[in-house]
């Protein structure tokens, strides 16, 4: 992204800093690391408890086989996945140094050797790989917090959480939970506690990770698992601390990026046995694999096929290819992805933490500024022009109001809680999702629609009978109203 296609207040933030670095040259070094983050992808990290999925998901995403799954040396430290025009992995370590690591990539995760380095002395490892998904966004895969190691659990707080003022060196953060436990939310809070700072409910996403496992893997699992995400999204404590929450079946997911054309040879031969035989052969995981069965499939490959789509994956598989559902690998590959709600995903991304990038940036780069001001000192002039930034971006007046809505502070009823979180921009900023038009919806239906949204919501700021509350996020509803016109004209 280039200098011309920053917001402008994300090119205000940037002049404030390069007005400290001016001041103040000790914070010449740290402002331009500030710029160049700015004009990077989108950084999202993924937490959450061990073995919660988080490799997976980020494979499913990415689409190819990074990080490893199981109980490798990456998954003990933080680890970037980041674009790159040649494959390299290096290590950041906490002097200061970049070593780079020797790495295999063959058939599987990666894996890294780190010869003699100590974890404790590594910062980060860095992956860059030349994949056309990692230009859109960063993804950083963290440790497993509530590990049995406290040192490893401690790095995804040092990272998501730091103590020293610092921001968190995400933008956003993908949360997966298996269920809602007082872990999760403690650890949701422990990261959300300064309004600028750290992760909010409008760039955090929570993800009820191996979604398929729900239902013991039954065909109507992922139904099953769409229910309790919408449940524990109107959770009020999760409720306040992420955006949304929703279900992925993350090995069927990453199955579906890269389904090989053998595995679904193997498939077709299980579907062509009869009914009767593979209800009984799927029954269970143990089942699948050492049952007597008919479709020439010996246990070593059936014990492959269960690694690599779980049960209700190969249930998917087999149930769509006898009734002609899919006919091909690409297809099956293609219906995958879709039952496993990565494609879902996929576009809620794009929609809270895309739409909002250069907010979000901006966001962490303020802090950082405000930050390097507080130590070093700065004129009280360029400390007024900061105050003021902070104070009259209207985008970080949506944001402390979404914010205020989600945790409580603002209190307002059911039907206008909704209303206004879709009128900030709670599901998407672009105007139609705003004023749920159609994304088709041309520029006159636009214009009409949010002429009718100012006087509703001018008559709600100004009525009588309004709650404070209610006047209060009114008003920003109409700033937010008369920036779409003004956009359109």
């Amino acid at each position: 992204m280039g200098e011309q296609s920053r917001s402008s207040l994300l090119t205000t933030v940037l002049e404030l800093g390069q007005s400290l670095a001016s001041e103040v040259p000790a914070t010449a070094e740290e402002i331009a690391n500030v710029c160049d983050r700015a004009d990077e992808p989108l950084r999202v990290a993924i937490a959450g408890k061990v073995k919660a999925g988080k490799s997976t998901l980020l494979n499913a995403l990415v689409g190819d086989e990074l990080a490893p799954t199981d109980a490798g040396e990456c998954t003990k430290l933080v680890t970037w996945y980041q674009h790159g025009l040649v494959y390299k992995v290096e290590a950041k370590m906490k002097d200061g140094r970049s070593e780079p690591v020797r790495f295999k990539h063959d058939d599987g995760a990666i894996e890294v050797d780190l010869e003699d380095r100590e974890l404790a002395d590594i910062q980060r490892l860095m992956v860059e790989w030349p994949v056309k998904t990692l230009k859109e966004m960063t993804l950083i895969d963290t440790p497993g917090i509530a590990s049995l190691s406290t040192e490893i659990s401690n790095r995804s707080h040092s990272f998501l959480a730091p103590d020293d003022e610092k921001s968190t060196p995400s933008d956003a953060v993908i949360y997966l939970l298996r269920h809602l436990h007082a872990t999760d939310v403690s650890f949701l809070h422990s990261f959300q506690e300064d309004e600028y700072a750290q992760p909010s409910p409008i760039n955090c996403v929570a993800v009820l990770s191996r979604a398929d496992e729900v239902a013991v893997g039954r065909l109507d699992a992922m139904a099953s698992a769409s229910k309790i995400a919408r449940r524990y999204g109107d959770d009020p404590r999760l409720r306040r601390l992420v955006q949304t929450v929703m279900p992925v079946a993350g090995l069927l997911a990453q199955a579906g990026t890269g389904l090989r054309e053998l595995e679904y040879r193997r498939l077709v031969k299980l579907a062509e046995c009869p009914e009767s035989e593979t209800e009984k052969l799927l029954l269970t995981a143990d089942r699948f694999t050492n049952a007597e069965t008919s479709s020439g499939i010996d246990e070593v490959a059936r014990r492959a096929l269960l690694d690599r789509l779980g049960l209700f994956g190969v249930r998917l598989a087999v149930h769509s290819i006898r009734h002609g559902d899919v006919e091909s690998t690409a297809a099956l590959a293609t219906l995958m992805r879709q039952e496993s709600g990565i494609d879902q995903l996929r576009r809620t991304l794009v929609d809270v933490f895309g739409a909002r990038r250069d907010t979000l940036k901006a966001r962490s780069a303020l802090l950082a500024i405000q930050r390097l001001a507080t130590e070093y000192g700065t004129s009280s002039q360029l400390e007024g022009q900061i105050e003021r930034t902070v104070a009259g971006a209207h985008e970080f007046t949506e944001l402390r109001i979404l914010n205020e809505i989600r945790s409580g502070a603002l209190t307002l009823r059911q039907e206008d809680s909704a209303d206004i979180e879709r009128m900030l921009g709670g599901s998407g900023t672009s105007i139609g999702r705003r004023l749920s038009l159609p994304e088709d919806s041309g520029p006159e239906k636009q214009k009409e629609a949010i002429i009718d949204a100012i006087g509703r919501w001018r008559e709600r700021a100004e009525s009588p009978l309004s709650s404070p509350s209610l006047v209060t996020a009114s008003r920003v509803a109409v700033r937010s109203c008369e920036g779409m016109f003004a956009e359109l004209m």
